[in-house]
């Protein structure tokens, strides 16, 4: 189990970054400490650790499960995800346009608003 979170806490922050990860443990309170661990070696140390596919496909395969959902906290944070893991502003707006056909034209229009929010972002940090 410790072999599963310390790798799943690896793969997290080096896809959503160590800032991030940092946060959410030493934000968690009593109560939601356990949902940390749990997410972190089973939702990275288990499932995003196979090497079935790689980390630019789950990062379409999530993003596009969060627009259907309209999990717009979320989507923010798994585009960063997505830039780290090599996904290009072109491919994320395909993703964008072809996740509106099946999850729908809000939905879509929702995460491309959030995406460009997070890419200006992004842009920002570099200069």
């Amino acid at each position: 189990m410790q072999d599963r979170f310390d790798k799943g806490l690896r793969l997290r922050e080096e896809v959503l970054g160590e800032n991030y990860v940092r946060n959410s443990f030493e934000k968690a309170t009593h109560f939601s400490r356990p949902f940390q661990d749990f997410i972190t070696e089973s939702a990275w140390g288990n499932v995003w650790s196979r090497e079935t596919l790689d980390r630019r496909t789950k990062s379409f395969i999530t993003l596009s499960i969060l627009l259907a959902l309209r999990a717009e906290k979320e989507i923010a944070l798994h585009v960063r995800g997505a830039i780290n893991n090599g996904v290009n502003r072109d491919e994320l707006m395909g993703l964008f346009i072809h996740a509106s056909v099946y999850a729908g034209v809000p939905a879509a229009l929702s995460g491309v608003k959030i995406a460009d929010q997070v890419l200006k972002e992004l842009d920002d940090n570099k200069t």
